[in-house]
């Protein structure tokens, strides 16, 4: 085809105008995704609720995501394929050896620079106002279009059917990939250590059981239901606890829970009986989910849980508080006795209480388990790495720490003594710097 030609439908002056309305097209189309794919919905529904007509009906169209983008790639394909067949046909007639490849390079870099970058920029900066001019436009292509983004959607639904397993699996991040997510964010700046820990103990809590936060049998305070009155009222405040068990004949064999409110009335201790004031205990297994307990908890309008072994024993405790303290941190009161579980006695020296969970104790000395333990606690971790009941200044090193029993209660670990020990190519380092 010759442009030039008289007898042509189509002279240079038409192909010239085609291909600036297909390149404002292009533009047009950029600008327009950029738009509403960066405008915020809240000034939007904002402006509406003011009046705006426009805004509105910008608003309403943001919610047809699907059919929006659709129609904007169709259009956007089709203005630029237009845009590159009239170049091709105009530069073959001047130069037909060299025409193509011409046409290729001066149209990629004009609708680069005029059809995607420049429109793409100006909607970044003023999604709204660019989204609101282009709303009533982009409302009529979609009317126009919409056989072939009828099309297009039934396409994608029967694509997302035949992958959609596959997807879904791949969609799915585990809670390490979003554990360092976190991470990486917090070292970005855009979240604050507080916000940091929050969010991880929120994303580990639904892993955690009872069995690993709860209070030992060992550490348990409880009443025999034949103990006196004044004997209870004591052990209430010397503990500062606001519920006590109450077991018959032994700690296996809980009862029930009295409340701190329930014992006392307005003259002193009750004349009530125990067996009238105590409430019924709430039995869970060790590996009951503390997100199911919580709910559990909450349904039955308990403070505390009995912790069961697999023999029916009793295992320990979970309270309300140990709960909720995986998701906020340790929460204080004026009678809680601080516990410091790292106090450091020289520069390479802890002491450390062995109730310390054994995943602080590793991200404290960032240690890494050869083994996962079986052990919740470093007390148990410790007993574990003795092979044999502890006893005070039994030791031995692991990786780059030297660990020695302090004190032991019962048959059970409360102290450890931990020392970073020097690796030789640290000594050696160290020896290079004195020189």
């Amino acid at each position: 085809m010759d442009p030039n030609t008289s007898g042509d439908p189509f002279p240079l002056v038409l192909y010239i105008i085609a291909m600036l309305f297909c390149l404002i097209g292009s533009a047009y189309f950029s600008a327009t995704e950029t738009a509403f794919s960066c405008l915020s919905k809240t000034r939007l529904r904002a402006m509406a609720e003011k009046g705006n007509k426009r805004a509105e009906k910008t608003l309403a169209l943001s919610e047809r995501n699907d059919k929006l983008l659709s129609t904007i790639l169709i259009g956007n394909n089709v203005v630029n394929i237009a845009l590159s067949s009239l170049g091709t046909v105009l530069f073959l007639h001047y130069s037909p050896k060299n025409g193509a490849t011409i046409s290729t390079v001066i149209v990629t870099v004009v609708v680069l620079i005029f059809g995607e970058i420049t429109p793409k920029s100006v909607a970044k900066d003023m999604p709204e106002k660019i989204a609101m001019f282009s709303t009533p436009l982009i409302q009529l292509i979609i009317w126009i279009l919409t056989p072939l983004t009828l099309f297009f959607s039934g396409w994608k639904k029967l694509l997302s059917k035949m992958f959609r397993k596959e997807v879904e699996e791949e969609a799915k991040m585990s809670q390490e990939e979003l554990l360092m997510l976190v991470e990486e964010v917090q070292q970005e700046g855009s979240i604050d250590q507080e916000e940091g820990d929050l969010l991880k103990n929120a994303i580990e809590f639904t892993e955690r059981r009872a069995e690993d936060i709860l209070t030992h049998r060992t550490d348990l305070e409880a009443v025999d239901i034949e103990t006196e009155k004044d004997e209870i009222s004591r052990i209430f405040y010397e503990t500062q606890f606001s519920r006590l068990l109450v077991y018959e004949d032994n700690i296996d064999n809980i009862i029930g829970v009295i409340h701190q409110k329930d014992f006392y009335n307005e003259k002193g201790i009750t004349p009530k009986s125990m067996r009238e004031i105590m409430s019924p205990p709430l039995f869970i297994q060790r590996g009951e989910k503390i997100n199911d307990l919580l709910r559990l908890l909450q349904k039955n309008k308990s403070h505390i849980a009995v912790v069961l072994d697999e023999y029916g024993g009793t295992y320990g405790i979970v309270t309300m508080e140990d709960i909720l303290e995986e998701l906020v941190g340790d929460i204080w009161d004026e009678h809680d006795e601080v516990v410091e579980e790292f106090k450091q006695q020289s520069e390479n020296t802890w002491l450390v209480d062995c109730a310390v969970n054994i995943d602080d104790f590793c991200e404290f000395f960032d240690l890494e388990l050869e083994t996962e333990a079986e052990s919740v606690s470093l007390g148990g971790w410790v007993m574990e790495r003795l092979g044999k009941v502890p006893e005070e200044g039994d030791h031995f090193a692991y990786e780059t720490l030297d660990i020695t029993v302090t004190a032991v209660d019962f048959h059970r670990v409360e102290f450890v003594r931990v020392e970073k020990i020097r690796l030789p190519e640290e000594e050696e380092k160290e020896a290079e710097k004195m020189a």
